[in-house]
């Protein structure tokens, strides 16, 4: 899974726990190296001081020695001490002569791999080049670490007698010992740590985006059609303050362009309506004008038909007069607002009293249960049945074999629901997204008005009303809205 398809809460859990595990092993890294460094700082103190003890003890043997103190007498003013003072220091005491040829060693039996007979030049430069005449040799053999020192040995005219060769085992048994013990109780403390950083994180995570997370939600709220909650958050921080204030002044701007907008739109729309009404209005004064004036031309009192015509060019007038009277009734129904009305009423029972006024066979009523309680008014519910059913007679065209409307009332939870379903036309592809609009109709005559009249009542009531359709088998129209 990739970073950015994360949410921000796990990534900033999966950050805290990686930085945990970080400064732990960083923590177990340098622990490690510090162990390691006090490791060599005390090897070489440990042997810096057996150096002078031994150095100490040498120079009492030559201050106490019968001999004559120079480098041929070496071999045997130690001849004993040597061991002594290799039993005291419990370190090799090797003695050179100023060539670098073995003189006396504390060794017992000389083995190649610990003392060699010979110095090597090298050695004897290195020796010689430093100011304070002494050089160390580091080895590793067989995984061990070793060390050597040489210096010189002197008499009381501080004439060198001699090279003093100390080899040193670097023993680190006790330090890995303490080290190891050390990590252990110190990965204990990692473990607790780390589950201790898992809750933590898992808190502290939460509560950081617990601030954008409500900001996340009111934004997938948001609707142009409604009015919009601002966020109320008691304490945040600084940065979570201005995205909220943000988010507030967009609302309150979203709200006033709201407003602009439905303005203007409300505005357009009675604009567009007042053009159909005046063209709906001309539509029947055309024949009625037409047929005023024929009648001017053709009466004649002395017609012994004059009754029957003056009877057909009044049934012209009273046709065209009643198309008028049904235009204004229609925009008069629309432009009117559906009361606030809200009585408890049995919807089953006023279905069935909408659908008495239609005389079609072929309308079908079917209901769940024999009442049905809402809160709606009863005019308005049956003004939107009976345009539903009026728009499904007509959408059936006229040579249909088996026309059918079906109308069905059931509940579905907390809401009530009303189908209409015709086997008409149906509606095409184009058409669907204008049919609720005020001034849309696919018919011939009218104004098509009724269906936005039909979805301005419901949602009036909180409902909604939505359809089916397939073109050239039919269409079923869905009405929702809350029993209470």
């Amino acid at each position: 899974m990739k970073i950015k398809q994360l949410s921000l809460r796990a990534r900033i859990f999966i950050a805290m726990i990686l930085l945990v595990l970080l400064a732990s092993i960083l923590i177990a890294a340098v622990t490690i190296y510090q162990y390691n460094e006090e490791a060599k700082d005390y090897h070489t103190e440990r042997l810096e001081r057996k150096e002078r003890a031994i150095r100490r003890s040498i120079d009492f043997a030559i201050k106490e020695t019968t001999y004559p103190v120079n480098t041929e007498n070496i071999p045997l003013i130690f001849k004993k001490e040597i061991f002594d003072i290799d039993a005291i220091h419990s370190l090799q005491i090797n003695l050179y002569d100023m060539e670098g040829q073995l003189l006396i060693s504390s060794k017992r039996t000389i083995q190649s791999d610990t003392t060699e007979r010979c110095l090597d030049a090298e050695v004897l430069n290195q020796l010689a080049g430093t100011l304070d005449h002494r050089f160390v040799f580091k080895n590793q053999e067989n995984g061990q670490n070793f060390q050597s020192s040489y210096s010189y040995i002197t008499d009381g005219q501080f004439k060198n007698l001699a090279i003093l060769n100390l080899p040193y085992l670097e023993n680190d048994d006790f330090f890995k010992e303490e080290r190891n013990e050390f990590l252990l109780r110190l990965g204990f403390a990692y473990i607790a740590m780390i589950l201790a950083a898992i809750v933590f994180a898992y808190f502290i995570s939460k509560y950081i985006t617990k601030s954008l997370k409500t900001i996340s939600d009111k934004l997938n709220e948001i609707r142009l059609e409604k009015r919009n909650k601002k966020i109320d958050i008691a304490s945040s921080s600084e940065e979570i303050e201005t995205l909220v204030n943000s988010y507030n002044s967009m609302i309150d701007e979203l709200e006033a362009s709201a407003v602009k907008l439905a303005t203007s739109e409300r505005e357009q729309a009675w604009r567009e309506m007042a053009k159909q009404v005046a063209h709906e209005i001309k539509n029947p004064l055309t024949p009625m004008r037409l047929s005023v004036q024929s009648f001017q031309r053709k009466f004649d009192p002395k017609d012994e038909n004059i009754h029957q015509k003056v009877q057909e060019y009044s049934n012209t007038l009273i046709q065209q007069i009643d198309t008028m009277s049904s235009i204004a009734s229609a925009f008069s129904n629309f432009a009117k607002m559906p009361a606030q009305k809200s009585e408890e009423l049995d919807v089953v029972y006023i279905v069935k009293l909408a659908l008495d006024i239609f005389n079609e066979h072929y309308i079908s009523f079917e209901a769940d249960e024999a009442e049905i309680i809402a809160k709606f008014d009863r005019t308005q519910l049956i003004r939107v049945v009976t345009n539903l059913v009026k728009n499904g007679i007509q959408a059936i065209p006229l040579d249909r074999d088996n026309p059918k409307i079906e109308v069905k009332v059931f509940a579905d939870g907390d809401l009530v629901k009303i189908t209409v379903e015709d086997n008409g036309t149906g509606i095409t592809e184009e058409t669907k997204s204008k049919i609720f609009e005020p001034k849309f109709t696919t018919k011939s005559s009218g104004m098509g008005l009724g269906l936005a009249m039909v979805k301005n009542i419901v949602e009036t009531y909180d409902g909604s009303i939505t359809f089916t359709s397939q073109y050239g088998e039919g269409t079923i129209f869905t009405v929702a809205f809350p029993r209470k």
